[in-house]
């Protein structure tokens, strides 16, 4: 799929992307341009703190004492925090999934601290781990009295222990976007806070559990970096379609591929790789500025034919190309992890049916911001190469 690339620029800055909101940028694998977006409420959370290529294990079991790991702002007692919360979950049979959402929930409520509070009598004369002001709350979770006493509040194992059990009543909580669910416990003033702290809160899951946010649960088994389709992983991430990587991204003899081609049947259900705010939902006009994307393409057609791209927690962008028809999602649309958003097709610039994918970073929707999807998702437990082994949780 050939490429219409722009000059060479500098990359923009997280701060200053607000102003790029005018910008165009070309297709990525394909002939027309497109504008590029940029949401609030996504999150800006630094990422790639460590490395995340970590094996998933048969033992999630996590430690409490000795010397944790520091990930970037998050030092010994905060790692220590955030072990607790996953050692709760554990012994309340909670799925990995439910430790990234409690994690990522208490890095937005108190950056993992266990924090007393300036107007509450006594929490100050309670071990603590910093002093907040926000109305009664207390603790890793900020829960206010409602939720306990004082002291239990301040307990990091009972503070966790309640926002579980809260967690576990929401219908399909392991379905919704960590956002939603955590503010269905939380019920936030900043219901849009939590999703930013995702990515983060994974990779301290896998640091401290062994990979378990590379996890999905399938029935009682855990399987390791085996997210596919509507099967999504602790990290809240899916492989789009299953199959294996045909054409590879940016390879010897094409440079300028940026992205991954998956061959598949037409027709076949292409999934949303994870929850995030549809920016592009269209059909991209070939060489010609032709846009008739309800017939099959060709491999000097040029364009993406039907594409979607998706805008997701961290300001990664993903894009699918060559659907067989019009999206089944529209601009502006919110969409779950798994969600069917169109069918494999062949059009535009395509010789047979595949979905080409592709993902971007720091919103930059331009062949700057492309990166290889393979090490991508297989960190996130979403493979889109090796098929996985089964491990017992």
């Amino acid at each position: 799929m050939p490429t219409v690339d722009q000059p060479r620029r500098h990359r923009l800055r997280i701060g200053a992307l607000a102003t790029a909101l005018t910008a165009t940028f070309a297709l990525l694998c394909c002939g027309g341009g497109s504008a590029a977006f940029f949401l609030t409420g996504l999150g800006d959370e630094q990422q790639n703190l460590i490395s995340n290529e970590l094996d998933c294990k048969k033992d999630h079991q996590v430690t409490l004492n000795g010397t944790l790991p520091r990930m970037g702002r998050y030092g010994q007692s905060q790692m220590r925090n955030a072990a607790v919360i996953i050692k709760v979950g554990q012994e309340m049979k909670v799925p990995p999934r439910g430790w990234v959402i409690a994690i990522a929930t208490a890095m937005q409520e108190s950056g993992l601290r266990n924090l007393a509070n300036s107007t509450v009598v006594g929490s100050r004369d309670i071990p603590n781990e910093g002093v907040g002001r926000d109305h009664d709350s207390v603790g890793l979770f900020q829960q206010r009295a409602g939720w306990g006493s004082v002291a239990q509040r301040m307990t990091p194992e009972y503070a966790s222990r309640k926002f579980y059990e809260k967690l576990l009543k929401v219908d399909n909580w392991q379905q919704l976007p960590l956002t939603l669910a955590a503010q269905k416990v939380q019920i936030s003033a900043y219901p849009d806070a939590y999703a930013k702290h995702e990515e983060v809160a994974s990779q301290i899951v896998n640091v401290l559990a062994r990979g378990a946010a590379k996890t999905v649960q399938i029935g009682n088994r855990t399987l390791c970096d085996q997210a596919s389709g509507d099967n999504i992983a602790a990290s809240g991430w899916t492989a789009p379609i299953p199959g294996r990587v045909g054409s590879g991204f940016r390879t010897a003899s094409r440079p300028r591929h940026n992205g991954v081609d998956i061959a598949a049947r037409k027709g076949t259900p292409i999934h949303a790789a994870a929850a995030g705010r549809v920016l592009v939902a269209r059909c991209d006009p070939d060489h010609n500025g032709r846009r008739d994307c309800d017939v099959d393409g060709s491999p000097a057609k040029g364009g993406c034919g039907w594409f979607v791209d998706i805008l997701h927690a961290g300001r990664y962008v993903t894009r699918y190309c060559h659907m067989v028809e019009k999206p089944l999602v529209v601009p502006g649309q919110a969409v779950k992890a798994g969600e069917v958003i169109g069918r494999v097709g062949s059009s535009g610039n395509s010789s047979g049916p595949h979905l080409h994918f592709e993902v971007h970073r720091d919103g930059d929707r331009s062949s700057l911001g492309a990166i290889d999807p393979v090490p991508f998702m297989r960190q996130r437990g979403a493979t889109l190469t090796a098929s996985a082994r089964i491990v017992q949780q």
